[in-house]
């Protein structure tokens, strides 16, 4: 029988966890194979759907973090527990854990582009033998930004952890300026072997990016997630289309040798 890879299904949320005035997380029923970094299209009949990251992988569950910016978003915080929203996908190629097993990992991610990485984050917190070192970097605007501040916690028991905003407004434990500037201070046993994920706005990534490579790393060893407006999600509608590359379909996850060449 013939699948419609239209076709949403039903998904109960279980949970829901605020972290900013205008970012929830949404835990919500699923069951099947799923990588960090893929998404799903979350839609609620009449308002229409939005493509969103996966941002944590449980069992029988997903993680969806939402930020409240449309017609559809604005609905979809109007959900609780109990509740249930349409899913389809999930969609993408996302980040294969397997490339980052026994070598020194540097993650980087800037404001919300820390949710589609957040997997691989907490994958190698819970199994920190599997590097040789881990270091993640996370940069947002101010401390009321920050996502996830209650997995920092449990994060800088496991790993080394600089968490950094662009501008100081009051008490707060981050560190203050560009994620960029660390860059140059990460210490690592061999550079040119290490790997490198880097997530957030283009030019914090086009920047950030450079950075690695003037620090030592090699372009096959770092990997990106490029941000887009996916609507159908299989490489039908050609709204993600950058040249000849369906971002829905050939990444959002691209090693940085394919993902530099995306320009529109």
């Amino acid at each position: 029988m013939l699948v419609n890879e239209y076709l949403p299904f039903l998904s109960e949320i279980k949970k829901v966890i605020k972290h900013t005035d205008i970012e929830y997380t949404f835990r919500l029923t699923y069951e099947g194979a799923v990588k960090p970094g893929q998404f799903f299209e979350v839609s609620i009949p009449k308002y229409g759907e939005a493509p969103i990251s996966i941002s944590g992988i449980g069992e029988g569950t997903v993680d969806l973090t939402i930020r409240r910016v449309g017609k559809v978003t604005n609905e979809i915080f109007e959900r609780y527990v109990g509740d249930k929203l349409f899913m389809r996908g999930p969609y993408g190629n996302g980040f294969d854990i397997n490339n980052y097993k026994g070598k020194e990992l540097v993650i980087i991610a800037g404001g919300t582009g820390l949710s589609p990485v957040k997997g691989v984050v907490d994958y190698f917190a819970n199994h920190s033998e599997e590097t040789q070192g881990m270091t993640l970097i996370a940069g947002f605007k101010t401390p009321q930004d920050i996502l996830f501040l209650e997995d920092f916690g449990r994060w800088q028991q496991m790993l080394e952890v600089i968490l950094t905003v662009d501008c100081a407004e009051g008490d707060t434990a981050c560190q203050i300026g560009l994620v960029t500037q660390y860059i140059p201070e990460l210490t690592l046993k061999n550079v040119a072997e290490a790997v490198a994920i880097v997530v957030g706005p283009p030019m914090m990534m086009k920047f950030t990016t450079q950075g690695l490579l003037d620090r030592g790393f090699r372009e096959e060893n770092m990997w990106i997630s490029h941000e887009r407006k996916m609507c159908c999600g299989i490489g039908k509608c050609g709204h993600c289309k950058i040249d000849d590359t369906y971002v829905c379909l050939d990444g959002p996850v691209f090693n940085y040798i394919k993902g530099r060449q995306l320009l529109d």
